[in-house]
Parts: structure tokens; sequence; C-alpha cells
């Protein structure tokens, strides 16, 4: 045999060897991780390790388990050296660049702008690998960041491999495309941004129909054609070919996709107004009673569901990062005392909060303008919780009547906050409690502020009520105030406070 066949004969290979030699393989892939990768997050296990019991996870714990199951990861690229390196259902990280314009405030306020930034798009899914900002009187109105800032950032971008640049503003469509054709790398604004997190972590039919309606409220401004995007249909036998020169303009492509978007946003806004009835069922219902309400807003990731969770055991996903729930949670408790009231969360704002989000939540944040005591949660252990208060408030300033709401400030995570940035704070709001929503501290001090705001019954009785009438003692108990209670031989006396429909039924039995 030729040195040449002997080189192109195939190797024999034993098929049962190979077999055992691959054995065990995918062992640990089937306990969550492989290597020294961390591993997947299983609720069962966290119970486990709090001292609760496994199969009594809550609603909030499922839902951080499903959010675990796709999770992305560093590391990873799509041109892969060996395809053993691909890990089931993980995903690459989208590396992007930061830039920011810094037009007012000092410099300590322009870094936690970035570092603010930084946390949005890590909540998004990015791998940060650069920020820079620029001092400037107004953005450009070409660029948004001068020429000169367009080549610095070129290069950077050219230098990093960086797939995207994120721009801490909102950016007109022209601008949009400058930076486009100059970076040559994609481009999105903090309002894309922003979107891009709320349509990951919406979970309810509303709360996906809100943040669809708002992307498509934002994409209808910034819809591009080029070259066959801006050819023109023709009708008729044009057609199929036939017909002198066309029968008529047209329309563009372009044209047309601006049409159906506007025919998709008429749609979720039907959607959203059938919903929007059920909510208001629910909350004419709750005035109807008459029944308190007390609604938890903030600044997102200030620990607004933890303190409900706290506040009345509601169970709702607690997750630490921006906007991680989304979906309004209303939970009925009591006070010491008996009266019911409800408590209910809200979605996070945010410095700059777009105004499609503001609009397309309006029916969310309509609970807020409805309250009778608003819990304006802030983080105090922030770089800059006054800057929290205020885009809160401003947010506030948009809502129909929720600025004439009863305001308290709970300053919440005061086991990791400066005890000096606390004591400021409480110089600056009065009419504030100090809260740590994970070790429990200053929870039933905020409780009882909260009991001691709510609206009292105006109306004083003293009835005589019979026993077979103990269902107007249950409604007292739950929606009045008892002052004094006593059986007697003929019946129940009972004098307090309720509301008028309840005082009125209660007439009967006056003494």
């Amino acid at each position: 045999m030729s040195n040449a066949d002997a080189f192109d004969a195939p190797e024999q290979v034993d098929l049962s060897d190979a077999l055992l030699a691959t054995e065990g393989w995918g062992d640990d892939y089937e306990s969550g991780y492989a290597d020294d990768d961390e591993p997947a997050y299983d609720p069962a296990a966290d119970a486990s390790l709090r001292g609760a019991d496994p199969e009594e996870l809550s609603t909030g714990d499922m839902d951080l388990a499903a959010r675990h199951q796709l999770r992305r990861v560093a590391g990873l690229r799509t041109e892969l050296e060996d395809i053993t390196e691909v890990e089931y259902r993980q995903l690459r990280l989208e590396r992007v660049v930061l830039v920011g314009v810094w037009t007012e405030g000092t410099e300590q306020d322009a870094e936690n702008a970035m570092a603010e930034l930084a946390l949005l798009a890590e909540t998004a899914g990015a791998e940060v690998l650069d920020n820079v900002f620029q001092r400037r009187q107004k953005p450009d109105p070409a660029t948004y960041i001068g020429r000169g800032k367009v080549d610095a950032v070129r290069e950077i971008v050219d230098f990093s491999g960086a797939d995207t640049v994120v721009m801490d503003g909102e950016l007109a469509p022209s601008q949009l495309r400058n930076l486009e054709d100059k970076l040559k790398v994609k481009v999105v604004d903090r309002t894309a941004l922003i979107l891009d997190i709320f349509a990951q972590h919406a979970k309810s039919k509303e709360g996906q129909a809100q943040v669809e309606l708002a992307q498509l409220q934002y994409m209808k401004q910034r819809l591009r054609g080029w070259g066959g995007n801006l050819s023109r249909q023709a009708g008729g036998r044009v057609a199929g070919g036939a017909g002198i020169g066309g029968r008529g303009p047209g329309e563009t492509k372009i044209e047309s996709d601006r049409r159906r978007i506007n025919d998709k946003i008429a749609k979720l806004r039907r959607e959203l107004k059938e919903m929007t009835g059920t909510r208001s069922t629910k909350r004419l219902s709750r005035h109807r009673n008459q029944i308190p309400s007390v609604v938890i807003a903030g600044y997102t990731n200030a620990g607004k569901s933890s303190l409900l969770n706290k506040l009345t055991d509601a169970g709702v996903l607690v997750e630490n990062a921006l906007f991680a729930t989304l979906d309004p949670t209303t939970r009925r408790t009591t006070t010491a005392d008996g009266r019911e009231y409800t408590m209910s969360d809200t979605v996070g704002f945010v410095r700059h909060l777009p105004h499609q989000l503001v609009e397309a939540f309006r029916s969310t944040l309509e609970e807020v303008g409805e309250a009778d005591l608003i819990l304006h949660v802030v983080d105090g252990s922030h770089p800059d919780p006054e800057l929290q208060i205020a885009s809160v408030r401003e947010v506030f300033a948009d809502i129909e009547g929720a600025s004439a709401i009863p305001e308290l400030i709970v300053i919440n995570k005061a086991d990791a906050a400066d005890p000096l940035v606390l004591d400021r704070l409480q110089r600056r709001e009065p009419h504030s409690v100090v809260v740590s929503a994970k070790t429990g501290q200053g929870i039933a001090a905020a409780l009882a502020q909260v009991e001691s705001e709510l609206p009292r019954p105006g109306v004083e009785f003293s009835v005589l009520l019979p026993y077979s009438r103990g269902d107007l003692v249950d409604r007292i108990h739950r929606a009045g105030e008892i002052a004094t209670l006593e059986h007697t031989a003929d019946g129940t006396r009972v004098t307090g406070r309720a509301n008028e429909d309840l005082a009125g039924e209660l007439s009967t039995y006056a003494v």
C-alpha cells in the first residue's frame, strides 16, 4: 500500500468505546449548571434556606423563578471556536457604550445619571463596555453630541467592538439617523431602552398591551425607508404589470407601515378601554363601600414591592432590578382596630420617564389619583435620594388629582443607608418615616402612621342593636370606629363613628 493510500484510509472506530467515553457528559447540565458556573435559581432551595416550606411558595417566588429560567450571561460570543461553549438557554450579552450630555447640575449629578443608565442597560441585558459624557449648554441639534465627540465615540466603538451605543436622552429621528450613519452601529436612546425593559417584564395582558402601545407610539415617529421602501404601490391592472405609467401616485411603503401602526394603536386603545372598565368597576365598588385606599408609589427599585409584602404579606415578586414589577397589585388588609382598607403597589418611576409610558399606563396610574393616602417610597441608600423625590413628584403632577392627596415619605433601606443621609432627608421631609423592608426596622411605626392618617368616618352614632342584626355589628367593625360596645339584655349597645351610608342604616336603632 502506498503512503497516499495509507493517508486516505479511514480510521477504524469502536462504537462501544466511543459511547462509553461520553458517559456522564450531560450530568452538569441536568443539574442546572456546568463547570464553574453558578447554579440556576431554585425557588424551592431558596425557600428551604429561608426556613420556609418549599411547597408553600408565594406567587412572587414563582415569578422570579420563571424570570431566571432565561438569563443573559457574559462570556459567550457568536463566533465560537468550540461548539461545546454553548450553554443551554443562555444568550450572548449585547455590548454597549453609554453616551450622555451634561447640561445642568454638578459633575456628581452627571456621574449619577450615567450610573443609572448603566443599570438600565444591564437590566435590559447588556454588557457596558465604556461610558462618556460631554459638557454642553444644550444638545447638538444634528447629532445630540458635537461632531468631535461623535468621532471620539466612533473610536471607542471600533476599539471595544461594541454592538450598540446608548444615548442618555430622547433622540429626534434625524439625530438617530445621523448618529447611526456616522457610528456604523445601532443607536438607541433612553426611551427605547426603558421601553425594552418594560417589554421584558410585562406579564399581565393589560401590562403587555400598555407597553406595546407605548412602543408603537414611539416607533411611529421614527420609521425609516430606503430604496425599495420608498417605492409606491400601483393600483388596478398596473399591479399585474399592465397599464402605461401607473394609474396614480399610490402609497409609499413607509406610509403603509405608518397606517398599519395607526390601526394597531387604535385597536390597542380599544382593548385597554375595555380593561380600564374592569379596573374602574373594582375601584367604584371600593368607593361605594367607602373602603379607604393606600397607594405605594416611588422611584424604581426603591423597595415598593418589598414594603407591600412586609405590610400585607402580598407575596409579590421582589428582585434587585429596575422595573422588576410592572403590574399593579392590590391587597385588602385591616387596621389594628379592625377597619378595612386596601393597599396597592404601582409601577416604578424614573428620571425622565418617557411620556409614552405615562400616557399608556394612565389607567394604572389613576390608582394614585384616586387614593386616600400615598406612601412615597424613597431609597435611602441611593447616591441622590432628593433627585428621586423630585422625579416622582414630577410624575404626580401629570396625574389628575395626585398632587392634592396626603403624602407620607417612607425612607427605605435604612440598613444600607448612611445615618447622616437619613437625618438630612428627615429634616428635609418632616412628614416621613424610616424603615427597612429587609430587616423589618420601623415597619410597625410606619404601619401605625398609615392607620392614623386614614380618613375617619364622619358621623357619630349611639345605637341599641337587636341580636338579630349581627350583620350591622360586623359592618361597624369593618367600616366604622367603635368607641364603646356593651352586650345588654335588650341587645348590643354601640357608640362610635361611621360613614354616612352606614349611619343612615343605624339611625333606625338610635338611642
